[in-house]
């Protein structure tokens, strides 16, 4: 297929009747024309647009976007695959998908506005697709809406489609990392403490009370984290974890740096390979936050109770 270009569309839609006579003619279109299409969204909107479709639906690949999408970093290589499936199958797509939705807490929106911005940088350069993007002008924060003008070149209310004149996003991804509560323990760590990291994070994050199974992804996504950082980012940092409402919160931080802002959203192709500890650890958490730059890098792992 020749490259012509991605169309990454923000739609703003008020209630779900405006979600399903917006996105179903979308969806209809593509199925017309003989494309692949895939639609991830929530469950809800999922089944009301499959009733509004009747028959086309059975053309239509679904998933629900929480299943696919709860930490927002695991989209990008849902995406992927299924571009990768239709570009060996020489066939032309299209897709819908919605990651940020009522019900996600606020850290789970600020990386869904950073999966939107990386969207463009994972496939500005390849295959030409559309891809149409839902956000429920009458549910979500402001913020988040308008969020969605800096990462989509595109904005579509009904039938009208308009260029964005707050696109691209200025200035970095992320704003700075807040601070963790005041007397998290702290536990420094350097090559050789592995063993003892993992001790710790599993003996906190059980006096805080999660789940047994998720103490050991927990254990097991900062074990990758901070092997990084002992390999990649300067061969010593420090570990923290708290607890939140509903969610246990393991931080690592290292003076080392992360260039690449697709780490651990690409599938990495040697076991040694950079990012690989990220991509477990996107793969093993509820929620993945990083922040990088010259002053270091900060991981941090979400898991819910």
């Amino acid at each position: 297929m020749t490259a012509t270009g991605f169309e990454h569309e923000a739609l703003l839609y008020a209630g779900l009747d405006d979600f399903v006579a917006s996105v179903s003619p979308f969806v209809r279109d593509g199925v017309d024309a003989g494309e692949a299409v895939l639609v991830v969204v929530p469950r809800n909107r999922m089944v009301a647009l499959q009733e509004e479709l009747g028959p086309v639906s059975d053309a239509v690949e679904w998933a629900d976007m929480l299943a696919i999408g709860r930490n927002p970093a695991r989209i990008i290589p849902a995406w992927s695959a299924f571009v990768g499936r239709q570009q060996a199958a020489g066939r032309s797509f299209r897709g819908v998908g919605e990651p940020a939705f009522v019900g996600r807490r606020e850290p789970e929106m600020l990386e869904c506005d950073r999966h939107e911005a990386l969207l463009n940088l994972a496939f500005g350069t390849g295959p030409a697709w559309k891809l149409l993007c839902p956000y429920d002008t009458g549910a979500l924060p402001a913020a988040v809406v308008e969020a969605a003008f800096h990462t989509h070149p595109t904005m579509v209310r009904g039938v009208e489609r308009s260029p964005s004149d707050r696109f691209p996003l200025p200035g970095p991804l992320h704003h700075l990392a807040p601070e963790p509560p005041d007397g998290v323990p702290v536990f420094a760590f350097e090559s050789g403490d592995l063993r003892a990291v993992r001790r710790f994070i599993a003996a906190q994050a059980s006096a805080i009370g999660l789940r047994p199974h998720g103490i050991d992804d927990l254990v097991l996504a900062a074990n990758e984290i901070v092997t990084n950082s002992i390999r990649h980012g300067g061969g010593a940092g420090v570990v923290r974890l708290w607890g939140e409402p509903d969610v246990v919160v393991c931080e690592v931080r290292d003076p080392g740096r992360v260039d690449d802002p697709l780490a651990g959203r690409i599938v990495p192709l040697a076991p040694a390979e950079d990012g690989r500890g990220l991509w477990m650890a996107n793969h093993l958490c509820d929620l993945v936050q990083l922040w990088s730059g010259a002053n270091g890098t900060i991981v941090r792992m979400h898991q819910l109770r």
